[in-house]
């Protein structure tokens, strides 16, 4: 057991999990520069210092910028702000059930044969989410998990892990609420720890932490899902796309559409021109990838998006309810700000997947966003953009939000199946967002036991690079069904996975080309520029503080 860091959990990634790792360090690689990109690196792992983690310290919290959530609209503002035209089926607030359905206690098999849980709760012991289940029928075990927590806090520690043979159990306290994941999966506490963050986050930005803590503050045993209900989805969703895709989590990056230069650069400038009293920041996506975003002049120099705060958007802008119409709704950035919220306007474009997000911080600005939602599509007819982001993220229909952006064969680098780019070496004064790529997952990972096994590998490679304890630049693995190579330098951290049947000395030849061809595809694959402000105009001098709230992309 693990408790306030004074007890050392086991190294993740040791020499029982890469038995078969081979030392390269007196291996001829190619040159960092064959890599050079023009990507800053992004910021810490948002786990806290355990021996696992990458000993990155976190942010400190931005200044609180935003207005907090007044009490009168806490119980309100999960609902009353979409427009009419949102779908009853709305992603954070829409009426849905949870994925676990009735059932889920631990006595069934069903349940215990699951790999990862999660489990939300407050203080007081009251349930309020469970990955698999009902939290009705798991109230008595979040009842025990309330009290080991207490019984260790009683001995003025905290209780943080609990390592059982091949179960983990990782606590996570953020204010009144305790997150809890239960994991056999090859994955560390940290990343485990990061994933809980991630769910925080996604509660938070529903609800605001201020809001949440004086919920509690008033009355220890409140029922959260009053206010969540309907968010269930949101969450089961959340951690689906970890499982499936555990890029963005793991890098702390966001990942964009592959787009020629010119377009995107067009893309950029059009929505600097859309501009509306009160916009902060303008987005566009499609299928949970970012194509370019413009924010407002006048901004506080402390204040950043951080990728954590921009992928719970395009995560949450990516989502089944958003497929027609257009919805308004408050939504707070817990990395920037967790006590305020900004309103959010949401629209798809032209009956593509394409979709526009504009955070504005005026209660009233809906159809000021909508008249530059008219404007954006108007713009993007002229230049031709629709027809052209749809060939590039290769759409066969709407319903296809997240096909691939290109296959691995572009590579042109034979025996490399899947890889795993974030490029680190921009210079800072260029505040740019932290951004990866790779390519669509292909035989013999189109089955979900496959990727989830490519992914384990991945979370495995990743927690034993960035071993506080015995960190590594370099691991060449021949694992039962593939080779895999994981290398971090000065300017870029990558992963590739490879054949079985690739040599060592194979395997140096296809990362160089695969550095020489992002290398020539870098103004396609990231946004290396970073983007220009816009300059929203003031109705009156009383106005003007409240827009500019974010610095460099």
């Amino acid at each position: 057991m693990e408790a306030g860091g004074d007890t050392a959990a086991p190294a993740p990634g040791g020499a029982q999990d890469l038995e078969d790792t081979q030392d390269l360090e007196g291996t001829q690689f190619p040159s960092e520069d064959t890599g050079d990109s023009g990507v800053q690196s992004g910021p810490p792992d948002p786990g806290d210092a355990d021996p696992e983690e990458t000993g990155s310290k976190a942010k400190d919290e931005p200044p609180n910028c935003l207005s907090p959530l007044p009490q009168s609209e806490v119980s309100s503002s999960t609902c009353e702000h979409w427009s009419s035209a949102t779908s009853d089926s709305s992603p954070i607030h829409g009426p849905e059930s949870g994925s676990g359905g009735q059932g889920g206690d631990p006595s069934d098999e069903n349940w215990r044969s699951q790999r990862k849980h999660v489990f939300v709760l407050s203080e007081a012991g009251k349930p309020i989410y469970s990955r698999y289940g009902s939290v009705e029928a798991l109230s008595a075990t979040m009842g025990v998990m309330t009290a080991l927590v207490s019984f260790v806090q009683s001995a003025g520690d905290n209780i943080r892990a609990i390592y059982a043979e091949d179960h983990k159990l990782v606590f996570l306290q953020q204010g009144p609420l305790l997150l809890v994941a239960m994991s056999r999966t090859p994955q560390s506490a940290a990343q485990l720890r990061g994933e809980l963050l991630a769910v925080h986050a996604q509660i938070v930005s529903t609800l605001t932490r201020a809001s949440v803590a004086r919920i509690f503050a008033h009355k220890q045993n409140y029922d959260l899902r009053r206010l969540l209900a309907g968010s269930e989805r949101t969450l089961d969703r959340l951690l689906d796309n970890v499982e499936r895709d555990p890029g963005a989590l793991l890098l702390g990056a966001v990942r964009c559409v592959p787009l020629a230069r010119p377009l995107r650069e067009a893309l950029g400038t059009l929505l600097r021109r859309c501009t509306a009293p009160g916009l902060a920041l303008s987005v566009l996506a499609v299928g949970g990838r970012l194509i370019t975003a413009a924010q407002e002049r006048n901004v506080l120099a402390e204040c950043r998006l951080d990728p954590a705060d921009l992928q719970l958007l395009l995560d949450w802008v990516g989502a089944p309810a958003f497929a027609a119409g257009e919805a308004w709704a408050p939504v707070c950035l817990p990395r920037f700000n967790p006590d305020g919220f900004f309103y959010a306007y949401v629209a798809r474009l032209d009956s593509m997947p394409v979709c526009l997000l504009l955070l504005g911080t005026h209660r009233e600005a809906f159809h000021a966003m909508a008249a530059c939602r008219r404007l954006v599509e108007d713009g993007m007819r002229t230049l031709g953009a629709l027809r052209a982001l749809g060939e590039a993220a290769n759409f066969s229909s709407a319903q296809a939000v997240s096909a691939p952006a290109y296959s691995v064969q572009a590579v042109g680098a034979p025996g490399l199946r899947h890889f795993l780019y974030k490029p680190l070496d921009i210079p800072d004064h260029h505040r740019q967002l932290p951004q990866f790529t790779s390519p669509e997952l292909e035989a013999p990972y189109g089955r979900e036991e496959e990727r989830q096994r490519l992914s384990d590998l991945y979370h495995r490679l990743h927690a034993r690079l960035h071993s506080t304890s015995r960190p590594l630049r370099l691991i060449y693995h021949v694992a039962e069904k593939e080779t895999l190579l994981a290398w971090v330098t000065s300017k870029f951290e990558l992963y590739t996975c490879l054949s079985p049947l690739v040599t060592k000395a194979g395997a140096i030849l296809v990362v160089t080309k695969l550095l020489r061809w992002v290398k020539k595809e870098e103004d396609r694959l990231f946004i290396r520029c970073p983007p220009k402000y816009s300059t929203p105009p003031a109705t009156s001098a009383d106005q003007a503080p409240h827009n500019g709230l974010f610095t460099g992309l």
